[in-house]
């Protein structure tokens, strides 16, 4: 196994190193919150083909590379044991900036920022993150997470989902604990309606943030 890369340690302004986000609050694993409050710092690829994704299902975790470096690392959301996350190397399918969820339950839920990198069904989006995994498959990332790994991929990325990854011990325990469950779901008219991927883009939603 590699050694773990080197993350992002301060923020450098210019050139090949403008940061996607000048704000964040990659703290202490101590921290909580609600993945509304998170604002990972991300740096930008220089070279997007050599980005890569890299989900931990065990510690629920998710990392952006590019070579030897972090872009970007982040809490997720990932599959229960009787629906879990597939394991394996993957690349990204397909990319829909506004997607709303096509079947029931919850058709018209938005998944915004979707990612898709397993057919039919799994993939990368916006949703509600709980410190525990709690979805059918998919991975779930904070809103401002979600639009920023959104933007370094492209069709083709490489995606590795295993039960680890190197940066677990390091990278991924100076994350925050994000916990969403004590939040209420937002109106259906208001899931159901453009605001909310207005709203997103803004990096903001319903009155969470």
């Amino acid at each position: 196994m590699n050694k773990p890369l080197r993350f992002l340690s301060s923020i450098v302004l210019g050139g090949t190193a403008v940061l996607l986000s000048s704000c964040g609050n990659m703290n202490t694993a101590s921290r909580s919150g609600t993945s509304f409050s998170f604002d990972p710092p991300a740096k930008k690829p220089t070279n997007i083909s050599a980005v890569k994704i890299h989900i931990s299902t065990g510690a629920g975790k998710l990392y952006v590379t590019e070579g030897d470096e972090v872009l970007l690392a982040t809490p997720v959301g990932v599959g229960t044991s009787a629906a879990p996350t597939p394991k394996g190397n993957f690349r990204i399918e397909s990319k829909t900036r506004h997607r709303r969820r096509q079947s029931n339950p919850g058709a018209g839920y938005p998944m915004t920022y979707w990612q898709s990198f397993h057919s039919p069904a799994y993939g990368m989006h916006w949703g509600f993150v709980k410190p525990y995994p709690s979805t059918h498959g998919c991975v779930r990332m904070p809103l401002n997470a979600a639009r920023k790994v959104f933007e370094m991929t492209r069709i083709g990325t490489p995606v590795n989902v295993s039960t680890t990854q190197p940066w677990d011990s390091t990278v991924g325990a100076s994350l925050p604990r994000l916990d969403d469950s004590p939040l209420p779901n937002p109106p259906v008219s208001y899931l159901n309606s453009s605001k909310v991927f207005a709203d997103q883009e803004q990096g903001k939603m319903w009155n969470f943030n």
